[in-house]
């Protein structure tokens, strides 16, 4: 049984979503802010997705994201009453891996933790050989990138881009194909948050993203094989 940990400050919020995800199969383990979020998160290791909610007192959703992105990449899914653009960029930029605005269905909200939870474990189940390019190595099985042997922490979604622009080196992804291949196509935010999932998956790469990820203005992103 996976388990999901549901941050929010609202008792009647958090409640209705763990009592939806029990009856769909899931362990629940609830936070009624930031703080005890963290908390519950060392406590339990094996969580295997988080919701949190963005206006939560001690610590907010954001800075519980940011502080769980140092050390797991666990998916993460923002909820939050808030519906701003920049709110939801940055919650994108803190490393969520996908942004639910309040009121919402919360049969949808399962379908959501069902999509993450599959799209997490989708690489292990139609494994395929190691990638390895120029000191970059992405074993599928495992789920883990190294590059010139050191871990490199990625989130499911900078995972999910590196491993469909390694599918095709050469070739280019529109930013549209992208988001629909990894967001899925009932997808409704900005299309600039694949820029800015890009954006981030090139930092974490450090040189290697500046030789190999290339963007293709006005069309998408590529990976490509640098000159000597």
């Amino acid at each position: 049984m996976q388990k999901v940990l549901i941050a929010d400050d609202e008792p009647r919020i958090r409640h209705l979503v763990c009592d939806f995800l029990k009856k769909s199969g899931y362990d629940t383990v609830e936070a009624e802010d930031g703080a005890q979020a963290l908390e519950q998160f060392e406590k339990n290791p094996d969580t295997a997705l988080i919701i949190l909610d963005v206006m939560m007192p001690e610590v907010n959703g954001w800075d519980v994201c940011k502080k769980i992105r140092e050390q797991s990449d666990v998916p993460i899914l923002m909820l939050t009453a808030r519906s701003q653009e920049f709110d939801e960029l940055m919650g994108f930029e803190a490393g969520a891996d996908d942004y639910v605005v309040k009121p919402f269905s919360p049969s949808v909200l399962v379908k959501r933790v069902e999509a993450l939870l599959r799209r997490g474990g989708a690489i292990t189940e139609t494994a395929q050989d190691s990638v390895h390019m120029d000191g970059l190595a992405v074993n599928d099985d495992a789920h883990v990138v190294t590059l010139n042997g050191e871990h490199v922490e990625l989130t499911l979604k900078e995972y999910d881009i590196l491993h469909k622009l390694l599918s095709s080196i050469g070739r280019v992804y529109s930013r549209e194909q992208l988001l629909d291949s990894i967001w899925g196509y009932d997808y409704v935010g900005d299309i600039r948050t694949v820029d800015s999932h890009v954006a981030r998956l090139r930092t974490k790469l450090g040189e290697w993203g500046n030789r190999h990820l290339k963007t293709v203005y006005g069309i998408g992103y590529k990976i490509e094989v640098a000159e000597r």
